[in-house]
């Protein structure tokens, strides 16, 4: 009637189920918590619990050693303390958890790099995870020995794959105002305005303040961006104008953008479900993220002419590397070449 097996899915461990084209069984299972649906694995998942494994006879996950454990509490400590976000935090205790949890019958003193080779090809490989979570977890991996086991592991011998080079993906100007025009909700309206207009992140449009607006100097300012830096950027009468009517309607309290109770914060969820509101109305089936609008926003402003030097400080990018990817996906200087195929 059905399939379960253990998945990993973006660097989480998940539970698979299939089912053979039957619907009552899907609808029971779609009423479970934490029930999704995987476009990109084409199965519907469950999160990886010690409930819903008793529940489908899957064998216990391992656990990890009272020493383990100690010593990942003592790793979270040391992130702290050195003010990693906490977004950094979580990633590399998940990462520490799965990777000590894979070893659990080997004691921590004699894990080396044959074991992080090892762990490479039967796990992540085996899983077949992305070359930049095999990085993020040698990266966790070597903080953690370094710092909580005193000893340093060879990195250079550990392998670590080549990032994949892939370019931004840009929409046109036409596309973009189609997005922006689609909702008639003005709250909705403005967050995807504001992200295009000053190329923010997600993460920095959710944590602006109404005081973040210079609309006399005509500056937006973010605080603790990617990085922990703070930047300002260039915001248009345009944009003020629009950013004016919306206080008027909502009135925000704390954040600039609040969700349904005041003085709290716009969920990234919610900001994400706008956009693909936004892009179904717009009859746009590009498969187009939050970061699109940032990507869009560089490339245009590279192709108006601005200076690379000004874009990557718009961007909040430590390095003008990051910012030149760009220079190839902009396409005002690629118009100009004459194919050889007009002249014959």
């Amino acid at each position: 009637m059905y399939r379960v097996e253990l998945i990993t899915h973006k660097g989480q461990k998940r539970i698979a189920v299939a089912f053979e084209k039957n619907q009552e069984l899907i609808n029971r299972f779609k009423k479970l918590y934490g029930a999704k649906w995987s476009a990109t694995l084409k199965t519907w998942h469950l999160p990886d619990t010690e409930e819903y494994r008793q529940k489908f006879k899957l064998p216990a996950e391992r656990q990890l050693s009272t020493k383990a454990q100690r010593q990942t509490e003592k790793f979270v400590q040391w992130l702290r303390s050195k003010r990693y976000s906490e977004s950094t935090i979580k990633t590399y205790t998940e990462a520490i958890r799965i990777f000590l949890k894979f070893f659990s019958e080997k004691p921590l003193n004699e894990i080396g790099n044959d074991d992080i080779t090892v762990f490479n090809n039967e796990y992540i490989l085996k899983n077949k995870l992305s070359a930049s979570y095999q990085n993020q977890m040698v990266n966790a991996v070597k903080l953690f020995f370094q710092t909580v086991q005193n000893r340093k592991l060879k990195i250079e011998q550990i392998h670590r794959p080549k990032k994949p080079k892939t370019l931004p993906n840009v929409l046109s100007k036409e596309e973009i105002k189609s997005i922006l025009e689609a909702h008639a909700n003005l709250k909705h309206r403005t967050m995807l305005s504001l992200i295009y207009a000053c190329g923010l992140r997600r993460s920095e449009l959710l944590n602006l303040k109404p005081a973040h607006i210079d609309s006399k100097r005509g500056v937006l300012l973010i605080q603790q961006a990617k990085g922990k830096k703070d930047r300002i950027t260039p915001i248009s009468e345009k944009i003020i104008a629009i950013l004016r009517d919306y206080y008027r309607a909502y009135k925000p309290q704390i954040w600039l953008f609040e969700g349904q109770f005041k003085g709290e914060r716009y969920s990234e969820k919610s900001l994400e479900n706008v956009l693909k509101q936004a892009l179904k109305k717009a009859n746009i089936t590009k498969p187009v993220s939050l970061h699109w609008l940032r990507h869009s926003y560089a490339t245009h402003l590279l192709e108006n002419g601005t200076d690379l030097r000004y874009i990557q400080e718009l961007l909040g990018h430590a390095s003008i590397k990051t910012t030149e990817i760009y220079t190839h996906v902009s396409t005002k200087s690629l118009q100009n070449i004459k194919s050889p195929f007009d002249d014959l």
